[in-house]
């Protein structure tokens, strides 16, 4: 009877601890399994197991070594337990016996099924977890250090170096990736201002400015009367002041400082007085840099110059916008001075639209790392002013010239329907 009552008094150690076992195996995976990012958001509001975990995280090494510590020392005391019930109950050939069984039992309800179970809600596990963790790590702290020391020592033998950088900090491209998988907890608006602020590094003014042949502004030179003109028509506040030619700029004219003086004569004295100095930027410039710049000098509009301080056009605060929030001020009339569809399904485009604004507009693919217009794009291609009726590919979308005048394209006509994309070309080919 006395060994009968040994008997279970061991069999219900050993449950005890196999459930020990499977708490510090699932666990382990449910803390090393949770989002950094959720985490450290439920820590900032107070969650107190979210805290101890993210603490407890901030060195895996000390935790590993506790909970492998644990765990192995489950395992262990269980498989001594085995052998000696097993003794108790069969005698030696039972040993071979029970611990097969023992094996296929922390396999199955140890390791497996509690893995499984905190890799798919590892919250509900690890919170928990972490409440016990944090005070006996305090306790074991002795032989944890220890652990540490050895298995660090010999990760340096072996080469390996610990990295003091964080290693779940994001490069922009895996926030990108983050951002795009992000499903509808970001609404689809959202999510592409999110891509495109990211985006704002790669874009530069030469992007999105007013090119040097489309800037409105107040020649200083010409008559009275055509500059009162052009103040009542016109659509932007702010204006470059020049003389004869826009690379004579004097200064910047922000109509409202007229407006105010509206009991004053317009004549050329009363704007060189209200014109301010012009800000120049350098071509180049990320938008993201520039968007700084802006908030930095309280600036809303630069004249953008090339090496040589020549002007290649303007850039505003409003076209940094654009770019994070889409046209939100564009005329579809001004389109469709650009862009007329035809019945077809082709394009007839003018070949000084902006390839960027074309992509963006009508989901295209066409090369954007060289020049900013049609226009540059098919000369960079040809290495020539094409003839009317010349047709080409550029990354596969069929183009054809319409119409030339002055030396430059005037008119293109593209049918994105006929795209050919030209890597499964190159592959057919090679087959």
């Amino acid at each position: 009877m006395g060994d009968d009552v040994s008997v279970g008094g061991l069999s219900a150690i050993l449950g005890l601890l196999i459930l020990l076992s499977a708490f510090f195996s699932g666990s382990e995976t449910a803390l090393m399994s949770l989002n950094r990012y959720q985490l450290r958001h439920k820590a900032r509001q107070g969650h107190r197991g979210a805290i101890l975990a993210e603490r407890l995280l901030r060195r895996p090494d000390r935790l590993i070594g506790l909970i492998l510590l644990g765990n192995n020392l489950a395992n262990f005391s269980a498989a001594s337990l085995v052998a000696i019930i097993a003794l108790e109950l069969g005698g030696e050939p039972a040993v071979a016996l029970g611990t097969l069984i023992l094996t296929l039992v922390v396999l199955v309800f140890a390791e497996a099924a509690p893995k499984t179970l905190a890799a798919l809600s590892p919250e509900k596990l690890a919170f928990p977890a972490s409440i016990v963790y944090y005070p006996l790590l305090k306790i074991t702290y002795p032989i944890v250090w220890l652990i540490n020391v050895m298995a660090n020592g010999f990760l340096y033998v072996l080469g390996v170096r610990q990295n003091v950088t964080d290693p779940h900090a994001l490069t922009r491209e895996e926030l990108r990736t983050v951002v795009n998988e992000a499903g509808q907890r970001i609404s689809s608006q959202y999510r592409q201002m999110l891509i495109r602020i990211l985006d704002l590094e790669k874009v530069t003014v030469d992007d999105v400015m007013v090119p040097h042949n489309e800037v409105i502004g107040i020649d200083i030179s010409a008559e009275l009367d055509d500059i009162n003109d052009l103040i009542s028509n016109s659509e932007h506040t702010r204006l470059p002041v020049f003389e004869d030619d826009i690379d004579k700029v004097l200064g910047m004219l922000h109509l409202r400082s007229l407006a105010n003086m509206a009991s004053v004569p317009l004549d050329k004295e009363n704007i060189r007085r209200l014109m301010k100095e012009p800000y120049f930027v350098p071509e180049g410039t990320p938008l993201s840099t520039q968007l700084v710049q802006f908030q930095r000098r309280r600036e809303r509009i630069a004249l953008v110059v090339d090496e040589y301080g020549d002007i290649q056009g303007v850039v505003t605060l409003e076209d940094i916008l654009e770019e994070i929030v889409g046209e939100f001020t564009t005329d579809p009339a001004d389109e469709a001075v650009d862009v007329l569809r035809e019945s077809s399904g082709s394009f007839l485009i003018n070949a000084s639209a902006n390839v960027r604004e074309l992509n963006r507009a009508h989901d295209w693919e066409l090369p954007t790392d060289g020049p900013k217009t049609i226009n540059g794009l098919i000369v960079e291609r040809l290495e020539d002013i094409p003839e009317p009726s010349t047709c080409l590919k550029i990354s596969g979308y069929p183009i054809e010239i319409v119409s030339v005048e002055d030396n430059r394209i005037e008119t293109i006509r593209i049918r994105p329907t006929d795209r050919v994309i030209e890597d499964i070309e190159e592959e057919e080919a090679s087959l």
